[in-house]
């Protein structure tokens, strides 16, 4: 198994935004995390990649315990969100190498340079990123998300906000990488035909806990719905 996790739990004063969560993800997997604004998604993805402490509750993530031997294994990891800036007066090249050497990523300029052609940023490379559209930035995340080629890929709304051609390249890329590496991936997304596309499962979250768990297509029958995105509303509006 690539993660699991057991009786998960996390508590902010008295607000559980995560609540004795149990699930395990086969490795070469692509799986979801779905659910409405507050379900627990993001805080999930926090404590799987280790920057959270649980309140309780066991994780293990490619075979290490992250509350004990995290460091063992985040080398072999990685997080995209375009919810987090990189360093604004930095050129591409600079934030990817930063990243690169943070990971210690080896012939790192061959490896920028391989990125930058397959997500087409060989015209933003010297660019500062300040100076970027959103779309673009979000390339660059993905890039600097793969610098290192994560075995595990953790992914938050990773085409939140984007135009339909970008979000749909992006999609095709990581449909590539998982296809050529094995990688799994972990996706938490409000996008319910990218959860379609590029998910084999689905945990549903709703108020901090998982209340369902299945395929897209199986959750659609299993609630005698046309799509994920009708299931989506079911169950977060009756839970």
């Amino acid at each position: 198994m690539a993660i699991e996790v057991s009786e998960l739990t996390k508590n902010f004063g008295p607000a559980t935004a995560v609540d004795a969560v149990s699930f395990a993800i086969e490795t070469g997997s692509a799986t979801a995390l779905l659910g409405p604004n507050g379900a627990g998604k993001t805080t999930t993805l926090a404590m799987l990649l280790g920057l959270m402490t649980p309140t309780f509750g066991r994780i293990r993530v490619l075979g290490a315990d992250m509350l004990r031997h995290r460091y063992a294994v985040l080398n072999r990891m990685n997080y995209a969100s375009p919810y987090i800036d990189l360093p604004q007066r930095l050129t591409v090249r600079e934030n990817l190498t930063v990243y690169g050497r943070l990971y210690g990523v080896r012939k790192l300029r061959a490896r920028i340079d391989q990125l930058a052609e397959e997500l087409e940023l060989e015209a933003l490379i010297s660019r500062p990123y300040r100076e970027l559209s959103a779309g673009q930035r979000t390339r660059v995340a993905l890039a600097k998300a793969l610098i290192n080629e994560p075995e595990l890929l953790l992914l938050d709304e990773p085409t939140a906000s984007l135009d339909p051609d970008t979000g749909d390249r992006i999609r095709g890329w990581l449909e590539a990488y998982r296809a050529r590496t094995g990688a799994t991936m972990v996706l938490a997304s409000h996008n319910m035909p990218e959860v379609e596309r590029l998910c084999d499962r689905v945990l549903m979250m709703r108020g901090g806990r998982i209340v369902d768990d299945g395929t897209p297509r199986g959750l659609a029958e299993r609630y005698g719905r046309r799509n994920l995105e009708e299931v989506f509303l079911d169950v977060a509006r009756h839970g």
